[in-house]
């Protein structure tokens, strides 16, 4: 049975994982350390207790009761859940180390490790979680508080639908850059085969309209045969 505090001012650290055994030596190292631990041997329960508990650090195996939890991960961040997730993972390989990051994953760490690492990549992620955020993202004329979900260009608001923001955000944390239609399915659709499909076409078509009115220059232009560039200097 999964106990859940109701104190959420002591945020537990949650560990999803279902070999009792490795639960077991992460929670007596942890406890040794002074954290509050709550264990979840499921994604159900993982995505239950993070729900309802808003640990401060998650800990998640990738691999339960051969399912693997990157869907749970990822779901967490679609309804907001912000809190720091450590996986652990016998998937050494690099595509799978970046597939953990990409799903939400703040650090991935392989099997077997020492308990001391373990304990030292929790404390560096806590200690990086409880600096204060920076809410404000500022690119040439565009402008989009993290916090509020609202955006900006110059003086004018932006009325956005929560998949426009998302992708303005993308486009502006990669400004400059070109931006691959593969990029965006991976990244903000999470595909993991990619469809002949003209959705991110379509997205931003509907973004720039949003973003363009009055004679203002398209910030957002095309980048033949490959993709797209949020492109500030076009402003000026």
């Amino acid at each position: 049975m999964l106990d859940i505090p109701n104190d959420n001012n002591n945020k537990p650290l949650l560990l999803v994982e279902d070999e009792a055994d490795m639960a077991r030596e992460i929670e007596n190292e942890l406890r040794s350390l002074g954290y509050c631990v709550e264990i979840a041997t499921t994604e159900e329960e993982g995505l239950h207790a993070a729900r309802v508990c808003s640990p401060a650090l998650l800990i998640v195996d990738r691999m339960l009761s051969g399912s693997d939890s990157l869907s749970m991960v990822e779901a967490l961040r679609e309804e907001g859940i912000r809190s720091p997730v450590l996986f652990v993972s016998g998937l050494a390989a690099v595509d799978e180390r970046i597939r953990g990051l990409k799903a939400g994953g703040d650090d991935y760490l392989t099997k077997p490790f020492a308990m001391g690492e373990l304990a030292a990549r929790v404390e560096a992620l806590l200690r990086r979680s409880n600096e204060a955020p920076a809410t404000l993202l500022r690119v040439g004329p565009l402008e989009i508080d993290l916090i509020a979900r609202s955006a900006r260009r110059g003086d004018r608001t932006l009325d956005l639908l929560p998949t426009e923001f998302k992708l303005l955000e993308y486009f502006m944390r990669y400004s400059g850059q070109t931006i691959t239609r593969k990029m965006v399915l991976e990244d903000l659709w999470h595909y993991r085969s990619l469809p002949q499909t003209n959705l991110v076409d379509v997205h931003v078509g509907n973004l720039r309209r949003k973003m363009d009115v009055g004679g203002q220059p398209s910030l957002i232009r095309s980048v033949r045969g490959v993709g797209f560039m949020l492109d500030v200097d076009l402003e000026n």
